[in-house]
């Protein structure tokens, strides 16, 4: 059977940094990888990102007690930084593991200690103060349906973040379908996660054909599986989609991340953003 050419959708560079009203609301958004932890402050109803992506590493081993400790600097850095701004009125974080109910379920790119931790209750604690805790692609993908190349999308659609390794976000209608780990399918006795991801092309020093072989046939074991829509390809690898993107052939329509690498840290920001105010409104039905 020969599979229609995709329809790919080129979308406009990343949305421009908000400087926003005096009213607007800012939240820290952190996308916690396997090799570095992105951050910055977010405009959660925008969808943009107030100042720079900054970056500081994942420690190795990444445990609770050595990551919560990057992250307190972290917002040590900010607050005390010069000049007028906002309070942050919350703080997302995603992180590379199953997040169940606040519970990490596993720990793809952190030390094995994670498993089974609060993890919301941990970072909580250890920042002393309230945080969101969701699957970095989750984020992600919240992000992208929400701002980006997912915007209004009904159907199946699927995300994929190509970087250290590979995360996933299935929506349905527009409705996240939590903690889907397609980063961890077996092809060929293989996990794809570290065969098609985009370290992969890095460590192996693999050609743009090479790897645009390997993310063709991943990608299409997806589409026998699941079928979607609209596949949204994000992470690191998203800047150079011009390089891949055009040449696979899948029946589902392919996009890049409209809001490239920082889709995770929005997402990050706006779970934050919701978690605060759906506390003003419990507080306001007392």
């Amino acid at each position: 059977m020969t599979c229609a050419l995709p329809s790919v959708r080129t979308p406009p560079t990343v949305p421009p940094v908000s400087t926003g009203g005096d009213d607007d609301a800012r939240c820290l958004g952190v996308d916690i990888g396997g090799t570095t932890i992105k951050y910055a402050v977010v405009d959660p109803v925008r969808g943009t990102t107030v100042g720079p992506v900054r970056r500081v590493p994942t420690p190795a081993p990444a445990t609770p007690a050595a990551v919560v400790a990057a992250l307190r600097g972290v917002l040590e850095k900010l607050e005390n930084a010069p000049g007028p701004g906002r309070p942050l009125a919350g703080v997302g974080i995603g992180v590379p593991a199953i997040i169940d109910h606040g519970i990490a379920r596993s720990a793809a790119h952190l030390d094995d200690s994670w498993i089974g931790a609060d993890a919301r209750e941990l970072l909580a604690d250890g920042l002393g103060r309230e945080v969101a805790v969701l699957n970095d692609a989750d984020a992600a993908g919240l992000a992208e349906v929400r701002f980006g190349a997912a915007r209004g999308a009904n159907g199946t659609v699927l995300v994929i973040t190509l970087g250290t390794g590979i995360g996933s976000a299935l929506f349905l209608d527009g409705e996240l379908i939590p903690n889907s780990e397609f980063g961890h399918v077996w092809l060929d006795g293989r996990d794809v996660d570290g065969w098609a991801g985009a370290s992969a092309r890095m460590e192996e020093a693999l050609d743009w054909p090479t790897y645009t072989d390997r993310l063709q046939r991943y990608l299409s074991h997806l589409e026998r599986l699941i079928s979607p829509d609209l596949i949204v390809l994000g992470g690191g690898i998203s800047e150079r989609h011009q390089e891949f993107l055009p040449h696979l052939r899948l029946r589902a329509r392919v996009a890049p991340a409209q809001l490239r690498n920082a889709a995770g840290i929005v997402g990050a920001g706006r779970q934050a953003h919701l978690g605060v105010v759906r506390a003003n409104r419990l507080v306001g039905s007392r």
